[in-house]
């Protein structure tokens, strides 16, 4: 699946803009604040109907403005596809795909996977586990579409027992009710564990490797971190049974898959505490690229690869071998404020396209699928 043109009308900076994206790199160069992570924020946004910046997303909204709209144009080999997210303050987003209303874009079939890369979300890897398990659920719904479903079923198990824990603290059920719920959140939470344990195995080597090559000294690791050990759905219900005054006094369930968490280590040191940020940019990128490889093999086609600001802080050694990465297959985006940090930037094939306050200037010609 490749990405076209993405469209937006008062999406952050922009009051109306139109960008051709090219089959493999494009390159959006300009000066800081011209507006370039704001473009790749809008195809994150087209391409998911979220945010890939902040949970506020009434920030999307430019200044002025009461709406946002966005519009994705892509094809693969069954032919052209389009996406639209319109988002108003205080109303329901509006997603189309292919011009059918649809609840999430997520679940679409027919849809360009993507990955970015921004400073912002260094706190994958040093904010709390929380972050790194939605990104841990998020890899798997992509590597595996249809298991996306566990996750919903073991988080809605959790609050039906953390419910019946909440009634039976204050004097309105037996806790001869538990068993039930600690089997179907067992059942529910070794098929999350286990999908979340398969998706991290197929990117730990690549990890490692990528972040060797990337710059971060020693040996690189990359390994999940389950709560619990139990091998099946009845085990992990024992635990929660032993559990279970421990839960009634604090009015909650405290084990589980819920609790899992991702180490991305250094010398079997964890880097959300002893890591440089430098060293934590580089972890976070290397993740990015082995899990954009393993969705290749998984899934046929790597998603589009959204970068930001990703060369300033590598060597130019470094760059090359990235940007040697970035060029062996798929379409890739990347900003930067000199064209001189992107190897290969002036490469025939190459989009470029110069951003300055939201205004958009084409530096090489269209591409095939446009000029046709």
């Amino acid at each position: 699946m490749i990405v076209t043109r993405v469209r937006l009308r008062d999406f952050r900076s922009y009051a109306q803009a139109e960008l051709a994206l090219g089959e493999g790199l494009t390159v959006l160069h300009g000066r800081n604040g011209a507006g370039k992570t704001n473009l790749l924020e809008a195809l994150y946004f087209g391409c998911t109907g979220r945010s890939c910046r902040t949970s506020n997303e009434r920030e999307l909204v430019r200044f002025g403005a009461s709406a946002t709209r966005v519009e994705i144009d892509a094809r693969d080999d069954d032919g052209p596809h389009s996406l639209s997210v319109g988002f108003q303050p205080g109303e329901a987003k509006r997603l189309r795909a292919d011009g059918a209303p649809v609840d999430r874009l997520v679940d679409v079939a027919a849809r360009p996977l993507v990955s970015v890369f921004l400073p912002d979300r260094l706190e994958l890897v040093k904010g709390a586990p929380a972050l790194r398990r939605a990104h841990m659920d998020q890899l798997v719904a992509a590597l595996w579409p249809a298991r996306a479903a566990t996750r919903r079923a073991y988080t809605s198990a959790l609050a039906q027992r953390n419910a019946l824990l909440g009634r039976i603290r204050a004097g309105r059920a037996s806790r001869a009710s538990l068993p039930a719920w600690d089997a179907e959140v067992a059942r529910h939470g070794i098929a999350l564990r286990d999908d979340r344990a398969a998706a991290v195995e197929l990117v730990r080597e690549g990890f490692a490797t990528l972040a060797g090559e990337l710059g971060l000294a020693g040996e690189p690791e990359l390994r999940f971190r389950p709560r619990s050990r139990a091998a099946t759905a009845e085990e992990l219900a024992a635990e929660l049974a032993e559990r279970t005054d421990a839960d009634l006094e604090r009015g909650f369930t405290g084990h589980g898959p819920h609790r899992d968490d991702l180490l991305l280590a250094r010398d079997g040191r964890d880097l959300r505490a002893y890591g440089s940020q430098g060293e934590q940019r580089i972890a976070l990128l290397a993740l990015l690229l082995a899990e954009r490889e393993a969705l290749a093999q998984a899934r046929g086609a790597p998603p589009l690869l959204l970068l930001d600001d990703v060369m300033s802080e590598l060597d130019p050694e470094r760059r090359e071998r990235l940007a040697a990465r970035i060029a062996r297959h798929g379409q890739s985006v990347v900003t930067t404020t000199d064209l001189a940090h992107v190897p290969g930037a002036a490469d025939p094939g190459v989009a470029r396209v110069a951003v300055a306050d939201g205004a958009l200037r084409p530096d090489t010609p269209a591409p095939a699928w446009e000029a046709a």
